[in-house]
C-alpha cells in the first residue's frame, strides 16, 4: 500500500495518508476560496481511517464553519492541512501538502461560484455530484 507523508508549512505538524485517494479534483465554492485565500483549491479525497497525524497532534487547530467542514490547521503557524467532511465521510488532504502525491484532478465541483475559468477539458460540475447531495449538473467552460 502506497504512504504519502506530509506536513504544515513549519513541519510542526506532520500527517500520513495510505492508498489511493477516492477522488481529485478542484473546488470553486466562495467557502474554500475564502479559507485558502486562492481563487481556487486543490483537494484530494481520503477514506478518514487512511489519513492519520502522526506527530504534532497538539498544534492542530480546527475551525467548523458549517456541520459540513471540519478545517484543520497548524495554530503554530497556520498552515492548512484537512478538511473533514463527516457527511460525505471523506477527508481532503490539501494535495500540496503530500510529497510524492501524483496530483491527477478529475473534476471541477462548484464551478457556478467560480472566479476563475479553466479550460482543461475536466467536468465542471454545477455544485456537487448527485451521489454527494448536488444537482450532478454539468456546466460548459
Amino acid at each position: 500500500m502506497t504512504t504519502y507523508q506530509g506536513a504544515c508549512f513549519c513541519g510542526s505538524v506532520e500527517v500520513e495518508v495510505s492508498g489511493a485517494p477516492a477522488a481529485m479534483g478542484y473546488c470553486h465554492c466562495s467557502s474554500c476560496r475564502a479559507w485558502s485565500a486562492a481563487p481556487v483549491t486543490a483537494f484530494s479525497l481520503w477514506n478518514p481511517a487512511d489519513v492519520r497525524i502522526v506527530s504534532g497532534a497538539g498544534n492542530v487547530g480546527a475551525f467548523t464553519k458549517n456541520p459540513s467542514s471540519e478545517r484543520l490547521y497548524c495554530t503554530r503557524c497556520g498552515g492548512h492541512l484537512m478538511t473533514r467532511h463527516p457527511g460525505l465521510g471523506l477527508t481532503d488532504v490539501y494535495p500540496a501538502i503530500l510529497k510524492g502525491l501524483a496530483f491527477a484532478p478529475g473534476v471541477h465541483v462548484n464551478y457556478a461560484e467560480t472566479v476563475l475559468p479553466m479550460r482543461d477539458g475536466l467536468p465542471k460540475l454545477k455544485d456537487f455530484p448527485s451521489e454527494f447531495g448536488g444537482s450532478g449538473e454539468t456546466m460548459t467552460e
